[in-house]
């Protein structure tokens, strides 16, 4: 018989014992904290009817992998994303639940195709969602709380890049309305081409691509170009969310960012670690279908720590807490030592030893001796 190669999927992959432990470690770390503020977690299933996932949303529903469910015949998908059952949860499940209601999850999504940026399709997801409101004190609470989470699994200092997604939108509806297409405009400000700016007639924008980078100075250029006052609120808005975090992360603005915020509403932010290209978190206000028309707001946010974790984020030594146990070893002894958190590896043959089998330590007469 010819054994078949061990091949996987592009963009699946196997997680070894140092990874699929460091991954448990980094997970419980950050739902721990969440659930510290009263985030109680919730599991959704891996996949549901393709309706669930997708919604209206064609573009959504063209990036699921789908099959044919056979019990029900009906088409399902692999979850690309938690944000959208928790929504689900807290308006069926949940939705005589006193608001605001405070959930949180972790579990792995999968998505149809990768980015360059982000090569593999099948990643950790863990966020919190608030549900019931989308006020300042909310959105302080949410940015506060995925600090809060990342400093609790070790992740360094971080950096908060917020965005007003609707901004383009207010601008459009009063002072500086254009001829040009709404999306297109948003394109060519998230490209930051000045240039195209130019063409599409779309000049009186460009002190935007200037209204970013480092936050205080970003928000006075942001709080000057408003002239007619169409952004105060937005502005105050984002300065009191900053406040609580001001030296836990370093503060950025990017008021016109909108990769990876399809659905947000009012506010947005990014979360950017050092050395890595892509942002591990996103978050913000944003709405959750109710039905007859209706919707209910809740802010929240989804980390991604995968990236972090293969470089060595949650990786402990095995071998200074895993010991060998001899042939003819005291049970009762080591069934203390595991309760003591310890991990024992027990001898099947005399040819055995610690070394070879990862231990750092060897079960004594009188206990642990340093291998």
């Amino acid at each position: 018989m010819t054994k078949a190669p061990a091949l996987l999927p592009e963009g699946l992959r196997d997680r070894l014992p140092a990874q699929a432990e460091a991954a448990s470690r980094v997970t419980r770390a950050l739902v721990d904290a969440m659930r510290a503020h009263g985030y109680g977690r919730v599991s959704p299933p891996l996949a549901e009817f393709r309706e669930t996932l997708g919604g209206n949303d064609e573009r959504a529903a063209r990036d699921l992998l789908r099959f044919t469910d056979p019990v029900s015949q009906r088409t399902l998908a692999l979850r690309p994303d938690i944000t959208r059952q928790v929504g689900r949860i807290a308006t069926s499940l949940l939705a005589h639940a006193p608001r605001p209601l405070r959930l949180c999850y972790a579990g792995q999504v999968v998505k149809l195709r990768a980015s360059q940026l982000r090569p593999a399709r099948e990643m950790l997801q863990v966020g919190a969602e608030l549900i019931g409101s989308d006020s300042v004190a909310a959105a302080r609470e949410i940015v506060s709380v995925a600090i809060d989470a990342l400093d609790a699994a070790g992740i360094g200092r971080v950096t908060i890049d917020f965005t007003l997604p609707d901004v383009v939108d207010l601008l459009a509806a009063g002072p500086l309305p254009i001829t040009a297409d709404l999306q297109m405009l948003r394109d060519e400000l998230d490209a930051k081409d000045a240039g195209a700016l130019a063409r599409i007639g779309a000049e009186a924008y460009l002190p935007l691509l200037r209204a970013t980078g480092p936050f205080d100075r970003a928000i006075a250029d942001l709080r000057a170009f408003d002239t007619a006052g169409v952004l105060t609120s937005r502005i105050d808005a984002l300065e009191e969310i900053a406040a609580p975090i001001r030296g836990r992360a370093d503060l950025t603005l990017d008021p016109t960012e909108r990769h990876g915020f399809a659905y947000q509403s009012w506010f947005g932010f990014q979360i950017f670690v050092p050395g890595q290209g892509d942002a591990i978190g996103r978050g913000g206000g944003y709405a959750i279908p109710v039905g007859d028309d209706q919707e209910e707001p809740a802010v929240g946010f989804s980390l991604y720590p995968d990236p972090l974790i293969d470089e060595g984020l949650g990786v402990e030594r095995d071998s200074d807490r895993r010991i060998f146990l001899p042939l003819g070893h005291d049970p009762a002894l080591a069934a203390s030592l595991r309760a003591d958190g310890w991990q024992t590896v027990a001898a099947l043959t005399d040819a055995d030893e610690a070394a070879r089998l990862g231990c750092g330590f060897t079960l004594g007469p009188e206990g642990p001796v340093a291998a």
